[in-house]
């Protein structure tokens, strides 16, 4: 017994999305294979670990939410090891290795996992590996896969300095060899393994090794197939041995039942909160017929709810996966038929994969339909660990090599270059994949949960009661030669089909009385209070950045500050300012009657605007982008920012404009300060401290 303790280590996530918890199952099924064992747990299960007594190394993966925030799983933690009060030797006892998921788009990238690595630092906790940062803008599993394969050498001399430093007392030495004697392979010779170990980091592997196979001269190459693609391809990975990911077990049960019955609510599907299904009142497009991008405006009636919001808030729409896709993967799954039965989903008797429990997203009796529409991302891009499983349901030889090489680690670049970047789906795969027929419980284990979509509120209640108000733009997905169809987004393509039927275009929506309501209802939640409000006093002033449909919580704010003034005459209100760009002032300027209405009855102090695609009409060309205004109001940003404690808000895309805006802000203060640019950026560090630089960004 005392021999398998030494072998043992915790394994803790913290996951907002669920990648996390699949990158620590990975772990912990691989542990296995190494003669270790993994204790896992979500890390706000602190009644079932205890840190503070732990002896044994211990492996955390914690992702990354928000602009930089812990998951909501590991917010108690995380408040917990922040105690001012812990002394600086609280986790001297410990050894750790964290492994941080985040994706660089984002200011704080990987901050969830790097305020917990720094907070056991300062508490004496010591590394025994060293911490891994995954992006997941360019693939997490370029971090992922080798900070896992460097884990097990650095696991077992953690094991064997442990035991240097116990010293082995005589009477363990006697358990330890008699165990020893009734089996020989209990525990594999520490030194040894680590030799072996050190061997196969340098590229020489002894198991889980494909040999090279020239099975289907159509799959790998011919005279004329010299480029490679999502099917085919070309020296030297057609060539190569590979290392591919074991195989994970199958560990779910799907039985058919009878077809009487009706499904669970929509609001059963969320755990975040109450769900309140309200109708659509309103639909808007917001651009012209032909703008790149066409903007809808949709309201909300939420008189009848107990839903509350304040300008700046963000809400989460369920939604469900496309008809015709759900319909296409039945019908190439053999299952049309049994598209209305209802199905019971139970964990496999027996099954060989650890901690098993039934999915919390898959309701205990629902019809496949309902599961295939609404519980299961059908659009998420496929794993590594799900293709190896998809390996095992294709009878084709050339596709199952192929399928094998996207999923090695020879085969990185090609999974990035023709299943990532392109974002293939599963329908993809098995219109790609002809003889590749999954069974039902691979795609249950393997799909991830279908996630709702976050909006912000482009309304204030105090302006319009009982009503909501969001802005989106209907994303697309072009065909390219992965994918041969075009997609529109999951979400925007079905609320976008949805309103059709009452969609208008209207450019005064603050007048407009709407037409009939629909009878269409969509279920919302709150999402937890967001920090991108308006200042509490209402004399501090604000300057607003917001191109495109990044104006949205600013048509919120102004709506709220103008009904404010109405009411409160007395008051003392600070200056506002709204840097707004679009592509074309006639085609996708957003709000244009409503802003103007806003500056002539003085809620909105200035308003500056940009027209990226517009030719210019004076020999000097204007501003192209937001970022490029912002540089032209210098003085003013310094005198809101730093002279008046006012505060900036910065909304919309993050890679192509919020970094810009920033970028801008820090060369502001660095001329206006006259300070070096090191300096500028701690200014604008501590503004983001004190809460008055503050974004709500998307990639």
């Amino acid at each position: 017994m005392c021999c398998d303790l030494k072998r043992r280590f915790l394994l803790l996530y913290a996951t907002q999305k669920g990648q996390a918890k699949a990158i620590a199952e990975e772990i912990r099924q691989q542990a296995g294979t190494h003669g270790l064992e993994a204790d896992m747990y979500c890390i706000s299960e602190t009644d079932k670990y205890n840190l503070e007594a732990e002896k044994d190394p211990v492996v955390i993966v914690i992702s990354t939410t928000g602009t930089g925030d812990p998951p909501d799983t590991a917010r108690k933690f995380v408040k917990k090891i922040q105690d001012k009060t812990l002394p600086p030797d609280h986790f001297a006892h410990l050894q750790y290795g964290l492994l941080g998921l985040g994706d660089s788009e984002y200011t704080f990238f990987c901050n969830g996992g790097k305020t917990v690595d720094r907070r056991l630092q300062e508490l004496g906790a010591q590394h025994f590996y060293d911490t891994g940062l995954a992006d997941d803008c360019v693939g997490l599993e370029l971090v992922v896969d080798p900070w896992i394969d460097g884990l097990w050498l650095a696991l077992k001399e953690a094991f064997l300095l442990q035991k240097e430093k116990e010293g082995m007392s005589s009477n363990i030495d006697a358990v330890s060899n008699s165990l020893s004697a009734a089996s020989p392979v209990h525990e594999p010779d520490l030194t040894s393994e680590i030799q072996h170990l050190k061997l196969e980091n340098k590229g020489v592997r002894s198991s889980d090794v494909l040999p090279q196979k020239l099975v289907d001269i159509n799959l790998v190459t011919s005279a004329r197939d010299t480029e490679p693609s999502l099917v085919h391809s070309v020296p030297p990975i057609s060539e190569s041995a590979l290392n591919v990911p074991a195989l994970p077990p199958e560990y779910i049960e799907v039985q058919f039942q009878d077809t009487h019955g009706e499904n669970p609510s929509l609001s059963s599907l969320i755990s975040e909160g109450t769900a309140f299904e309200v109708p659509i009142t309103k639909a808007v497009q917001l651009t012209r017929e032909d703008a790149i991008k066409t903007a809808l405006l949709l309201e909300l009636d939420i008189a009848d709810t107990t839903f509350d919001y304040q300008p700046g808030n963000s809400f989460c729409v369920v939604c469900p996966n496309n008809v015709n896709e759900v319909e296409e993967l039945l019908h190439i799954l053999g299952l049309s038929e049994k598209g209305e039965h209802f199905v019971c989903v139970k964990v496999k008797q027996g099954t060989k994969k650890k901690g098993t429990s039934h999915p919390q997203h898959i309701p205990e009796r629902s019809t496949l339909k309902f599961i295939l529409t609404w519980c299961l991302e059908i659009r998420a891009i496929p794993k590594k660990a799900f293709l190896r499983a998809l390996v095992e349901c294709t009878s084709d030889a050339g596709e199952k090599r192929r399928l094998q090489e996207l999923c090695s680690r020879q085969g990185a670049s090609d999974y990035t270059r023709f299943i990532r970047e392109p974002n293939v789906c599963l329908l993809d795969l098995l219109h790609a994949f002809q003889s590749c027929r999954p069974s039902l419980n691979l795609l249950i284990e393997h799909l991830p949960k279908l996630q709702p979509r976050s909006y912000s509120v482009a309304s204030s209640n105090l302006f319009q009661p009982g009503k909501l108000c969001f802005v989106f733009n209907i994303v697309e997905f072009p065909a390219c030669p992965t994918r041969p169809i075009s997609r529109k987004g999951v979400c925007t393509g079905w609320l976008a089909e949805l309103v059709a039927p009452l969609l208008q275009t209207n450019k005064n929506i603050l007048d407009a009385k709407g037409g009939s309501p629909s009878t269409e209802k969509i279920a919302i939640f709150a999402r937890p209070s967001s920090i991108f409000q308006l200042p509490a006093d209402p004399s501090i002033p604000f300057m607003m950045v917001g191109p495109g449909t990044g104006i949205s919580p600013f048509i919120g704010f102004l709506q709220h500050r103008q009904k404010l003034r109405e009411e409160h005459t007395d008051w003392e209100f600070g200056e506002t300012w709204l840097f707004f760009g679009c592509r074309h002032q006639d085609r996708d300027y957003l709000f244009k009657n409503e802003l103007r209405c806003f500056l002539e009855n003085g809620t909105l102090t200035h308003l500056k605007v940009c027209f990226s695609r517009d030719l210019p009409a004076a020999e000097v060309a204007p501003p192209k982008y937001v970022q490029d205004i912002v540089r032209l109001y210098a003085k003013e940003v310094v005198r809101v920012l730093l002279k008046k404690r006012g505060y900036f808000y910065v909304c919309g895309d993050k890679k192509h404009m919020a970094d810009g805006v920033s970028d801008a802000v820090v060369d502001i203060l660095s001329m206006e300060m006259a300070v070096d640019k090191l300096e500028a950026m701690k200014i604008l560090a501590t503004l983001r401290e004190e809460k008055r630089y503050l974004q709500d960004v998307w990639s």
